[in-house]
Formats: C-alpha cells, structure tokens, sequence
C-alpha cells in the first residue's frame, strides 16, 4: 500500500503532488509484474492449461499452439489477453532433446519466474513445486466405462493417492507434496480452486492481487474475492479526485471524474469477464448462447463499451449523483470553505459512483457465471 508519509510529503508540496503519488502507486499495482511458469512432461497437457489459466480456447489466435506430439520448442510467453502485467510461460518438456533434465532449470532460466507448476497426465517424476495432475476429465471418462460400480469421488482419491505415494514423490524427498487434479477444459471442476488458494496464501503479498484479477471466474468465491479487491482501491481514486478537485479550474474537476470512472468501469467490465470478446469465449466454452449470457445481465454496463459518454449519461440518470455534482460546483464560490466542500462532495460522489458500478458488474458476473454452468445458485 502507498505510504502515509510519502503521501503526507508529498500533500505538503501541492495538492497536484498527492494526486501524482496515489495515481503514480495505482499504475504500479495495476502493472506488478507476474511470470507463471508451466512445464512437465512431453504431451502432459501444458499448453491447453496455458491457454485455460489465461481464459481462452486452444482455436483463439492468440493461444499456445497444442497437439499429440511436443509442440513447445522453446521458452514462449503468452501474455495474458486481459492483464498483460501477468505472463504464462510455456516450457518446452523436461527432457527434450534441447532441454535435458539435469540442466533444465539453468536452461529455461530459472530465477525470472515467480512460481512453477509441473503439469502431468500420468505420473511425477520431478520434486519441485506445484505439481497439477491434467486430463482428470478423460480418466474419469475412461473408468466411467471400465468399471461396473463407478464411483467418482473414490477415483479422485485413488489418482491423488497415487501421485504423491505410488508416483515417487515422497521417494524423492517431498515431505509434502502439493497435488492439484484438474481439468484445463472444466476449471470449475475439481482441484484449480484449491491451486489458486494456496498460490495465493504462498505468493508476496504485492502479487497477490495481479493473481486473482487475472483469473477466470471458476467459481462464486473468486467473483466475490476480485469485488473485494476492487473496492478495496476505490479510496484510491476517489481521493484522486478530491484532490484534483481543490485546482481552481472551472470543468477540471467534472473532467478528471469522468475519465476516472470511465477507466476504472473498464478495468472492472474486463476483470470480472464481461466485455464482450470475454463473453463470447465463455460462451462458446461453456456451450451456452451468448444472447442466454447477455440476457441474464442487468446493469446498463454490461457488454458495452465503456465510454465517458456512457458514464455521463448514468451518472445524470441518478438524482444522488446529479445533486453531488452540482453541490460540488456550486460550492466553490463559498468563501473560505468553498474548495474543501468541494473535495469532499467529489471524494463522495467519486466513491459512491465506483461503489454502486462495482457492485452491479459483480451481481451481473454471479449471474453470467451461473447461466454458464447451468446452475440454480441465487445471488
């Protein structure tokens, strides 16, 4: 968070100043860099989870090419389409001929990523990391047939069981090793929810959130965890425009809260997956119309594209708004008091307009999320 004696420094010098720091943290925290690392073996499945992580379908253009046979070469990083501050890296298999086991992590330059996971559909052989078991869909498919009394939950067990005690993970020296079973097309299936958690509890608290923004929406938890990170910031621009609010230029003002909602309304339209090229991937993902996803929205912000004029249309459409705005500029020809009214009714107006376009993108993404797995959960 932005330190309150640089802020106070900073304050003493020019309103202008506090404003340049809180706006100058702001972009840092929206561009912490984040370099996730995917390998394993040949063939185990790494580039479709590279795909799933970033939230697009192995057809998208801008996907890690996927095949039967190695189709990563080389050290390749897939920025992520929504938050380029977040870079998957998709490694080429351990043991290939250009990346042999015993130097593959000198060779695919081990210190430049934040975290590593071992992806394999069959069986670990390496002891480092996060290790995700892939293709759990197709071994439940393939015992669903085989077996007379299928139990699904008793598989599960089975497979985790025999990847950290049958598999030579604890052979090799892990004491405890973290197994995931997952499912890159179905990620609200089974264990990614539980992968995010403990890549959450484990990471610096400056990573955690470029984390959880960049997540696809594979449950209702993270939904409500991105909200609370969002508005959590929303101090954060709001005082941004007391500040500005203190200049004495007549419009500056209006001018600067409209371009902060405007880019802020997008960062949370985008976040929580509801711009419109988000909303058609999920859509042919899930198998759903995309009219069925757009239907079940409500808020006037929904698959639209954010603009300042849109924003200004809404906040004139409310009577609370509307009446914050005007007191704002109606106050500045106060004598004495006149610029601190004015922060404070665009500190508020600015806080309650973010709060009230959060809280609708967020019931419209429990919505869409809900429409998309076919489920009855009520809001």
């Amino acid at each position: 968070t932005i330190e309150p004696i640089e802020l106070r420094e900073a304050m003493k010098k020019s309103h202008a100043e506090g404003a340049a720091k809180i706006q100058d943290y702001l972009e840092k925290e929206k561009n912490t860099p984040l370099n996730i690392a995917i390998t394993g073996e040949t063939g185990s499945g790494k580039s479709t989870f590279v795909n799933a992580f970033r939230g697009i379908d192995n057809i998208d253009k801008r996907a890690a090419p996927t095949g039967c046979v190695e189709t990563t070469m080389e050290v390749t990083p897939y920025p992520h389409p929504k938050h380029p501050n977040v870079t998957v890296w998709d490694l080429p298999g351990v043991g290939t001929t250009k990346f042999p086991a015993d130097k593959y992590l000198e060779n695919v330059g081990f210190e430049k990523f934040d975290f590593f996971i071992i992806i394999s559909d069959t069986r670990f052989r390496e002891n480092d990391f996060y290790f995700v078991r892939s293709k759990i869909d197709n071994d439940l498919q393939a015992e669903g047939k085989s077996q007379r009394e299928f139990d699904a939950e008793r598989t599960l067990k089975l497979i985790k069981e025999n990847c950290i005690q049958g598999n030579c993970l604890q052979n090799e020296g892990v004491l405890s090793p973290q197994v995931f079973l997952v499912s890159s097309f179905e990620l609200h299936l089974y264990d990614f929810h539980l992968l995010h958690e403990t890549l959450e509890r484990e990471l610096p608290a400056h990573k955690r959130n470029a984390l959880l923004l960049a997540m696809p929406n594979i449950n209702l938890e993270i939904i409500n965890k991105k909200k609370e990170a969002l508005q959590a910031k929303i101090k954060y621009y709001a005082s941004v425009s007391a500040l500005i609010a203190s200049a004495p230029v007549a419009g500056l003002s209006f001018a600067t809260d409209v371009t902060i909602l405007a880019e802020t309304i997008r960062m949370y339209q985008v976040t929580f997956g509801l711009d419109c090229e988000s909303l058609e991937n999920l859509a042919r993902t899930a198998r759903v119309p995309l009219n069925d996803l757009k239907e079940v929205m409500t808020s006037p912000l929904a698959a639209k594209e954010i603009s300042k004029d849109l924003v200004i249309k809404l906040l004139c459409l409310s009577a609370g708004e509307a009446a914050l705005m005007a007191a704002e500029e109606g106050s500045r020809f106060s004598p004495l008091i006149g610029f601190p009214l004015a922060m404070t009714f665009s500190f508020i107006s600015t806080y309650r307009a973010l709060s009230t376009f959060l809280n609708m993108l967020a019931e419209d993404a429990h919505r869409v999320f809900t429409k998309a797995l076919g489920l009855n959960t009520s809001l």
